[in-house]
């Protein structure tokens, strides 16, 4: 049996059931409240200690927004964050968490738009032209559609919270290429992977700065903790299944947070 066929055989049963990845006027973090808005990174899927009212959110206690609030005492703190979320979902079920005064809001969003999960689900269990064409399809998404959608998304934060800062928070390369991994993808995949997050990740970026918010990549801080690194602050296939290809607990407070704090 090949690699690949044993891989697949090997993580079928837990990728059936993946589920989504899921500035402007400045103002004091310390007089306003905090508003953590966004998808499965910044409500903490990957890190555990999820938080018992959150359901299928599940936030976590080890969440950047968890931590940043504990560490810094803003005056409110709403954990809205939650898996799966899509940017017009975030539009829809998160912002009426903001008011006029809100001092300080995060937020990931972007993921789900495009199938980021859907896609690591094909590279997994498909042969590398299915994964490479799935990856084509997120990115064509990515350039395309979701400019909209993230237009929308942050015009509207901006309507609800007017003198809020707003943080928009990028999402992390997965893989360390010519890395430690001895088996699953191919090279040639892994790296279509890292730059499809790289067109995400720039595609945020954009948008982000025509709404006037600040953008930080957390890039930089995961660099020699992908996977296949050795060091990996990311989760692989692994159960509970929603936790595969989130950041670990060390990811949100090593990776996630240090890049929210240094912009907040």
């Amino acid at each position: 049996m090949s690699v690949r066929r044993f891989w697949a055989s090997a993580t079928t049963l837990v990728l059936a059931a993946v589920t989504a990845l899921g500035v402007a006027q400045p103002a004091s973090a310390a007089t306003g409240g905090y508003v953590a808005l966004g998808d499965s990174y910044s409500s903490g899927v990957g890190a555990g200690s999820y938080l018992s009212d959150s359901g299928d959110c599940r936030r976590s206690t080890k969440a950047y927004p968890y931590l940043w609030a504990a560490a810094n005492s803003p005056s409110s703190f709403a954990f809205v964050a939650c898996s799966g979320a899509t940017t017009s979902s975030v539009a829809g079920g998160q912002l009426g968490a903001l008011s006029s005064s809100t001092g300080l809001v995060s937020v990931t969003a972007g993921g789900n738009d495009v199938g980021f999960a859907d896609v690591m689900q094909n590279c997994v269990l498909s042969g590398e032209a299915t994964c490479l064409s799935s990856v084509n399809s997120a990115v064509s998404q990515m350039q395309n559609s979701l400019p909209s959608g993230l237009r929308s998304l942050y015009g509207s934060i901006r309507s609800r919270a007017p003198q809020a800062r707003v943080v928009v928070l990028g999402y992390p390369r997965f893989y360390q290429l010519s890395g430690s991994c001895i088996a699953g993808l191919s090279e040639k995949e892994r790296a279509a992977i890292n730059n499809a997050s790289n067109v995400l990740n720039s595609v945020i970026a954009k948008q982000a700065a025509d709404a006037g918010f600040t953008f930080s990549s957390v890039v930089d801080k995961f660099t020699g903790h992908e996977l296949c690194s050795g060091d990996a602050w990311l989760n692989s296939v692994t159960l509970p299944v929603y936790n595969s290809y989130h950041p670990k607990a060390a990811g949100q407070s090593g990776g996630y947070l240090p890049a929210f704090r240094s912009a907040a």
